[in-house]
């Protein structure tokens, strides 16, 4: 594929050439740089500033709109595109500014916290995809990691005047980029035959309300408290930062002394919150509002890790962000799509409580509740000591099925089993699921992971088996059931699948109280602090 050599980079040296030029030369949004691909088959804005009273045109693949910049700014929108490419877009008013092989398909942002930022090179697959990443139609978008306390108007961190955002994936640039967002893009590639952008966005240990506008933590009751913690947090910043310091000196000297004693190496203190460190609504601000409104084909979501410890309020908090976010664009409710969370922490034997589990119940209840909204369930690829578990080719690939069924309307399955009802039979338990696809399947043995209780509320391990669409479970140990749990644990240990390959969500039938001892109770209720 050529690159028709953009004339931007030479505007903007002019421009800064001769600062008397003000704002007379008109500038694009960073997005509509060289490489762009912009989204096929819906209105397209384009934006970016110039100065006030100032004519702009914007001309691509046939079409040609003006607008009049007000207040430094100007937006036009195209009619719908069509798929292809490469393309030049001119965008012309005092100056004009050529942006060359930009492509027309499919466009996704691709965000969360570290298991969406781990990068292909890392991921258990990466010495047999690296090498094969070279698809100079999957276009790859890293924003730079920025917080602030007021919403942006563009992407700020990285870019310099001429610099190339948008990358065609090789095994450079694909290495480097998130893992789950780049197998998601290449399954997406195989499947519709399109150019594919992913604009990944995302930060480690980072919790769902540093991604939430301040306007809707404020609407919420239930959320508003996140707030309330935040300005009580600033207000202990200065006395927290001096501690933060002597603390980090005192680390250096036992980081030393292990070292000389042949040692385990000591935690190293954590940054208190504050200003420049991720914080509530700072991350929409400066990492998601730039991007709007870009026309989007959807998202994708791998988080929550950070809000474990606050798992019943991620049930409203997760809905909110959603609804935030698509509000904001401003183009309907697009395709949401969540990864749940992994297995992760010790493997217990017997049925408990977990905050694991429950977060990824509120995950459930909102791909559940939400219109156009998916999930992908990977319970087989977790890592009892690790939170990033490295393969990450199966939780893109779930994506990208859940993608095909609920954005494009392909007739596929595109998500595992998921709980619909039970009946209470004797001492049995019948379970029918929803998305059985071709059916239900117990994958390498007899079914696992099934909990079931009485009246007494408690837990204990049970048998299972598929008959036809329902499972039946049931246990010596209770004569009268009344809920059964699956998959619900830090780490579950289950194989209960459909016919297609995908794997079943952990659930419960029951909404019982989770957890009654204090001291949980009050670490569930304070701010989580990142993984």
């Amino acid at each position: 594929m050529k690159t028709v050599p953009s004339r931007l980079g030479l505007a903007a040296a002019i421009l800064l050439a001769a600062p008397t030029l003000g704002l007379s030369d008109v500038k694009p949004h960073v997005l509509f740089t060289d490489g762009a691909v912009l989204q096929r088959g819906m209105p397209v804005p384009v934006w970016g500033t110039a100065d006030d009273g100032e004519k702009v045109t914007v001309k691509f693949q046939g079409q040609e709109v003006s607008t009049t910049s007000k207040d430094g700014k100007w937006q036009v929108k195209l009619a719908e595109l069509k798929a292809g490419g490469p393309f030049s877009m001119t965008i012309e008013g005092k100056n004009k500014v050529e942006v060359a092989d930009v492509l027309v398909g499919e466009v996704w942002v691709c965000s969360g916290q570290s298991n969406m930022e781990f990068a292909l090179g890392r991921s258990a697959e990466a010495g047999a995809s690296v090498p094969k990443a070279t698809d100079p139609e999957l276009r790859l978008y890293t924003v730079p990691k920025l917080v602030s306390d007021e919403p942006l108007d563009t992407i700020k961190g990285k870019d310099s005047p001429g610099q190339r955002s948008w990358l065609a994936s090789d095994p450079e640039s694909a290495a480097k980029f998130s893992a789950v967002a780049y197998y998601f893009g290449r399954d997406l590639r195989k499947a519709l035959g399109v150019p594919v952008g992913l604009i990944h966005s995302s930060w480690g240990g980072t919790n769902a309300e540093s991604w939430t506008s301040r306007r809707t933590l404020e609407a919420d009751p239930a959320l508003k408290g996140l707030l309330d913690d935040y300005a009580k947090a600033l207000a202990r910043y200065p006395a927290a930062m001096e501690k933060f310091r002597a603390d980090q000196a005192a680390h250096r000297q036992k980081v030393a002394a292990a070292k000389a004693a042949g040692k385990t190496v000591p935690m190293a203190p954590r940054a208190p919150v504050g200003p420049t460190s991720p914080h509530v609504s700072g991350l929409y601000n400066a990492m998601i509002v730039p991007l709007q409104p870009y026309a989007i084909r959807g998202a994708i979501w791998y988080q929550g890790e950070a809000n474990a410890g606050r798992a019943h309020q991620y049930r409203t908090l997760l809905p909110a962000m959603i609804k935030n976010w698509r509000q904001d664009w401003n183009q309907g409710d697009f395709p949401f799509l969540i990864v749940q969370l992994a297995p992760f922490r010790k493997i217990v034997e017997e049925p408990g409580d977990s905050d694991w589990a429950e977060l990824r119940e509120s995950q459930l209840r909102t791909a559940q509740n939400l219109p156009k909204t998916g999930m992908a369930v990977i319970t087989d690829v977790g890592d009892e000591g690790d939170v990033h578990p490295k393969q990450k080719e199966p939780v893109g690939a779930r994506l990208a099925l859940a993608a095909r069924s609920i954005a494009y309307g392909e007739p596929v399955v595109g998500s595992g089993p998921e709980y619909a009802s039970m009946d209470v039979k004797g001492d049995r338990v019948v379970l029918r699921f929803k998305n059985v696809g071709a059916g239900l399947a117990a994958k390498d043995g007899p079914l696992k992971g099934f909990a079931i209780a009485g009246e007494d509320r408690k837990f204990v391990n049970a048998e299972a088996e598929i008959e036809g669409d329902t499972v039946v479970v049931h246990s010596d140990k209770v004569a009268r059931p009344v809920a059964v749990r699956f998959g619900w644990a830090n780490y579950p240990v289950v194989n209960l699948w459909n016919k297609d390959g995908l794997p079943a969500s952990p659930f419960r039938t029951d909404d019982f109280p989770m957890i009654t001892d204090t001291s949980v109770k009050a670490r569930r209720s304070a701010p989580a602090r990142a993984q």
